[in-house]
C-alpha cells in the first residue's frame, strides 16, 4: 500500500503529457485484457473529444485574430504564409512519393479477394473551384453552429487583418480584449486536459478491445505498410526540425508528447488542435502570431498521413483486381490526391470517405470500403498523428526562422 501512496505522490508531480502517456498505456493494457468488453468505456472518450472540440472552435477564432492583430504589418503574414506553404507542399509531395514507392514494393493487394458488396453511392469527386468557394462563409453564425472550422478560420483571418490595419488608438483596446479572450480559452483547454488522461485511456481501451485482433489478420501488411511510411515521414520531420532549428529530438518529444497521445486516441485533427496550440504556447514558447495561423492552415491543407493512406487504399484496390498503373498514371494519382486530401474533414473517419471517392475517381471497385472500413480506426491513428506532427514541426521551423529574422532586425535598428 505504501508503494501505491508513494507512486501517487510522484504521479501528482508529473506533467500533463506524462500523465496522458501513463493512462494511454493503462488503456491499452485494459483493451488487451478485456477485449471487446472494453468498449463500455467509449462514452468517456467521446465526452473528452466533445470537450476538446467545444474548446477548439473559440480558441482558434480568438487566438488567430489575436495573433494576426499582433503582427508588425501585412507583409509579415505574406512572408509566414510563403514559408509554411513551401514546407507543406514539399512534405506532402514527399509523402505521396514515399507511399507510391512502398506500396509498389510491398504489393499488399496481390492475391487479396474482394468479395464484399459495394457500398452506397458516394458522390462525385469534388472540383477545386467548389472547394475554394465552400471555404468562404456566407453566414458566419451557421459556420460556428455547424463547427465548419475552415470557414471560421477564413472569417478570423479577415477580422484579424482588419484589426491589424486599424489606427493605433482603436487597435489597442481590441488587441487587449482579444488577448484576454485567447487566454481564457487556453485556460479552458488546460482545464479540459486535466481529465484528458482518463478520456484517452477510455479511447485506447475501447479501440484496442474492438480492433486489436484485426492487426494480425490478412490486412497486417496493408496496415504495417501505411504505418511504416508514416514513421519514415516522422523521421524526416525530426531531421528537418534539427537541421533548421538545432532542437534536440528528445527535447521536442518531451514537450509535445501530449499532442501525439491525443491524436492517436481521438483520431481527430480538429480535436487535437486545441492541444497543439497549448503545447506551442506553453511548452515550445512559439509566437502566437505564427502558430495561431499555421496550425489551423495545416490541418486543412497539410495532411501527410492522409496522403500515405490515400495511395495505399487506391493501389491496394488496383493490385487486388490485377490493375497496374504506369508512371504517367501515378503522377495523376499524386495530383488528384493533392486535391482530395484538402477535403477530408479533420474528424474521426473523415479520411475514409475521401479514400472511397479517390478509388471511385479511378474507376476501381468500391468493395475496398468493406475491408478498409473494418480497420480504419487503426489507420486513422497513424494518419492523425503524422498530420499533427508535420503541422507542429513546420510551425516550429517557421517560428524559429521568423524569430531569427526579427532579432537581426532589432539589432540593426539599435545600431547607430
Amino acid at each position: 500500500m505504501k508503494y501505491i501512496i508513494k507512486w501517487y505522490k510522484e504521479y501528482r508531480n508529473y506533467s500533463i503529457g506524462t500523465k496522458i502517456l501513463v493512462w494511454m498505456v493503462i488503456g491499452i493494457v485494459a483493451g488487451v485484457i478485456f477485449g471487446a468488453d472494453a468498449v463500455i468505456v467509449q462514452p468517456l472518450g467521446d465526452i473528452f473529444i466533445r470537450l476538446l472540440m467545444m474548446a477548439a472552435i473559440p480558441l482558434v477564432f480568438f487566438n488567430l485574430m489575436n495573433g494576426l492583430a499582433g503582427l508588425r504589418d501585412v507583409k509579415s503574414l505574406g512572408r509566414i504564409t510563403g514559408k509554411i506553404a513551401f514546407y507543406y507542399a514539399v512534405t506532402t509531395l514527399l509523402a505521396f512519393s514515399l507511399a507510391l514507392f512502398a506500396v509498389n514494393k510491398l504489393k499488399p493487394g496481390l492475391g487479396f479477394q474482394l468479395s464484399a458488396a459495394p457500398p452506397e453511392e458516394l458522390g462525385e469527386m469534388p472540383k477545386l473551384v467548389d472547394l475554394l468557394v465552400n471555404m468562404v462563409p456566407d453566414n458566419v453564425f451557421r459556420s460556428f453552429a455547424e463547427g465548419n472550422m475552415v470557414q471560421i478560420v477564413i472569417f478570423a483571418v479577415l477580422l484579424g487583418l482588419t484589426v491589424l490595419l486599424l489606427p493605433q488608438k482603436q487597435k489597442e483596446p481590441l488587441t487587449r480584449a482579444l488577448d484576454l479572450l485567447s487566454k481564457l480559452f487556453r485556460d479552458l483547454v488546460n482545464f479540459v486536459l486535466k481529465i484528458g488522461p482518463l478520456g484517452i485511456a477510455a479511447l485506447m481501451a475501447s479501440a484496442v478491445g474492438e480492433y486489436g485482433s484485426k492487426m494480425l489478420g490478412p490486412l497486417a501488411l496493408f496496415l504495417g505498410g501505411i504505418w511504416g511510411v508514416q514513421i519514415v515521414m516522422m523521421i524526416v520531420f525530426i531531421i528537418l526540425l534539427f537541421v533548421f532549428t538545432r532542437m534536440s529530438p528528445l527535447a521536442f518529444f518531451r514537450k509535445t508528447g501530449a499532442l501525439y497521445s491525443t491524436a492517436i486516441a481521438t483520431c481527430s485533427s480538429w480535436a487535437s488542435l486545441a492541444v497543439a496550440m497549448q503545447v506551442s504556447e506553453d511548452n515550445l514558447k512559439l509566437p502566437k502570431s505564427i502558430y495561431s495561423f499555421t496550425l489551423p492552415l495545416g490541418i486543412q491543407m497539410n495532411k501527410n498521413g492522409t496522403a500515405v493512406m490515400l495511395v495505399f487504399v487506391l493501389l491496394f484496390t488496383a493490385q487486388a483486381v490485377g490493375i497496374e498503373f504506369d508512371f504517367a498514371s501515378q503522377v495523376t494519382i499524386i495530383l488528384v490526391g493533392l486535391l482530395l486530401e484538402t477535403g477530408s474533414g479533420g474528424i474521426p473517419g473523415g479520411g475514409l470517405v475521401i479514400a472511397l471517392i479517390f478509388v471511385k475517381a479511378f474507376n476501381l471497385p468500391l468493395e475496398i470500403a468493406a475491408i478498409v472500413g473494418g480497420i480504419y480506426r487503426l489507420v486513422d491513428m497513424g494518419n492523425t498523428t503524422t498530420n499533427m506532427m508535420s503541422d507542429l514541426v513546420g510551425t516550429t521551423i517557421v517560428a524559429h526562422s521568423e524569430m531569427k529574422r526579427n532579432n537581426k532586425m532589432e539589432k540593426l535598428e539599435k545600431t547607430p
